[in-house]
């Protein structure tokens, strides 16, 4: 990556950390596209501290952080799709058409989401691990019920 593009990304960055939403309006498509394909990175890292905690010596402290980084992820892509950002924006992307197309149900999914990942916060510290590997499991229903629908198989 160039320094100027890097420069870019790094801006695009630090708007969806200072909000999201004026992400949409100021960085370019290639921008956006790589900093939602960062954020899923985040979440996708979270969900194995999570699923690793689960399966052995659960650290509590371990899994509330990745809780919590998987809500503030959560919250933060819904911005990251702004049309324009989809395989015809030239860049790759496994976001399918349809999240502009049903963007209602999209939008529904992404909320179902931050509603899960908010339970798995209260959860993940409480040394509860059953209900942990519960809500655990929620989330991960979601994400799949979105994929299902909107993102393409590699």
């Amino acid at each position: 990556m160039t320094k100027p593009r890097f420069r870019t990304l790094a801006a695009a960055l630090a708007l969806v950390a200072a909000g999201g939403a004026t992400l949409a309006i100021a960085a370019s498509p290639a921008d956006t596209i790589a900093a939602r394909q960062a954020n899923f990175k985040k979440m996708g890292g979270a969900m194995k501290v999570i699923k690793d905690g689960l399966a052995g010596g659960a650290d509590k402290t371990k899994m509330a952080g990745a809780a919590k980084t998987i809500a503030a992820m959560a919250r933060a892509q819904g911005p990251l799709f702004p049309k324009g950002t989809g395989p015809g924006a030239g860049v790759k992307t496994d976001a399918l058409p349809a999240i502009w197309a049903q963007r209602v149900t999209f939008d529904g999914h992404a909320k179902k989401l931050i509603a899960e990942a908010d339970k798995l916060v209260g959860v993940a510290g409480s040394g509860n691990t059953a209900a942990v590997a519960a809500q655990f499991k929620a989330v991960g229903g979601v994400c799949g019920a979105c994929h299902k629908q909107f993102r393409a198989d590699d």
